[in-house]
């Protein structure tokens, strides 16, 4: 077997360490004309799996603006390719790409690998990967939306609201505060978004402790999700569940940017009343907020008839407050 030497480009291009990223690739092109970028190392740390986003951009001449897709899994599970079983990828995808808007697919650390705020940092670095980037992805850097379902909800959330000067406690610590900007991947740069897309998700962790767990199905066992986001419960922590709650940074200070709750009226895991806590205080704080109740839905839209519906109106809202088509 021969192998061929590096040429000097190669070479010039080569630093040690590597940077915690890496570039985009060439995209590939469907026969539908949307491009492809899969498996994109947005931030790596030593001892962790590196963190990975796929995109997709739609046909026709961009920039586009783009929305993070943040995958649930109460923090513990998920993977950045596939939605809820209510919403089939096809569906979602497809949506989105027809009104124009690029599609950011992202993993991030779950919880037993590292606790809160490990995932908000995640989230973080890979809307910096995409303004970063933009130009290589056909992204416009300017118009950048997230969302998210459940834990994927709450993590949207945060990014919405949080800014450089939120910091939370750690964990093992309540004197040790850690910056929830966080500095994986492109270590520094704008994580601000233009709208947020929040399907049942967490808002008040504090609230939520006191609200049982439904029963998990025979043979199932998982740890309590609260208690492996946060590294200890809620009751016990509750200055660390009030720094992972989105609630506690919706102020007038700094107006949040127009969100749209979606929420099952029946969620026995997440209860609608989370949505409704949100919605107050973005509206005491001046921001625009849409809250919409699914009738009789329980967690991840189970009961609803019209999934599609749901999706529909999601993107739409995004493609407003994004300018799709502009």
């Amino acid at each position: 077997m021969t192998h061929t030497p590096p040429t000097a480009f190669d070479i010039a291009d080569m630093t040690w360490p590597p940077p915690p990223y890496r570039p985009p690739v060439t995209p590939v092109t469907g026969t539908d004309g949307v491009r492809r970028f899969d498996g994109i190392t947005y931030a790596t740390t030593p001892g962790f799996r590196p963190r990975l986003l796929d995109v997709q951009v739609p046909a026709g001449e961009g920039p586009f603006p783009a929305v993070v897709w943040i995958h649930g899994g109460g923090w513990l599970d998920g993977d950045r390719r596939y939605p809820p079983p209510t919403v089939p990828a096809a569906l979602l995808h497809g949506t989105v790409l027809a009104a124009g808007l690029a599609l950011v697919s992202i993993d991030y650390r779950h919880s037993l690998e590292a606790p809160f705020p490990a995932q908000l940092h995640d989230v973080k670095a890979a809307i910096r990967y995409v303004r970063a980037f933009a130009g290589d992805l056909d992204i416009d850097p300017e118009r950048i939306g997230v969302w998210g379902e459940s834990a994927g909800g709450h993590l949207a959330a945060l990014a919405g609201l949080v800014g450089p000067a939120d910091g939370a406690p750690r964990a093992d610590g309540p004197d040790d505060v850690v910056a929830l900007e966080g500095t994986q991947g492109v270590g520094a740069g704008d994580t601000g978004v233009l709208a947020v897309v929040d399907w049942y998700g967490v808002s008040d962790l504090v609230a939520l402790a006191a609200h049982p767990m439904p029963p998990m199905p025979s043979g199932v066992e998982l740890p309590d999700p609260y208690t492996a986001l946060l590294g200890a419960s809620p009751a016990e922590r509750p200055d660390l569940a009030r720094a992972a709650s989105p609630v506690a940074y919706a102020r007038a200070s700094t107006p949040p940017p127009p969100f749209l709750l979606v929420h099952g009226t029946q969620d026995g895991l997440v209860p609608y009343s989370q949505s409704e806590a949100l919605a107050r205080a973005l509206e005491g704080a001046g921001g625009a907020v849409t809250l919409q109740p699914v009738e009789g839905a329980d967690h991840i839209f189970l009961g609803s008839p019209d999934i599609a519906a749901i999706v529909e109106a999601s993107v739409a809202f995004l493609a407003r407050h994004l300018g799709a088509g502009a």
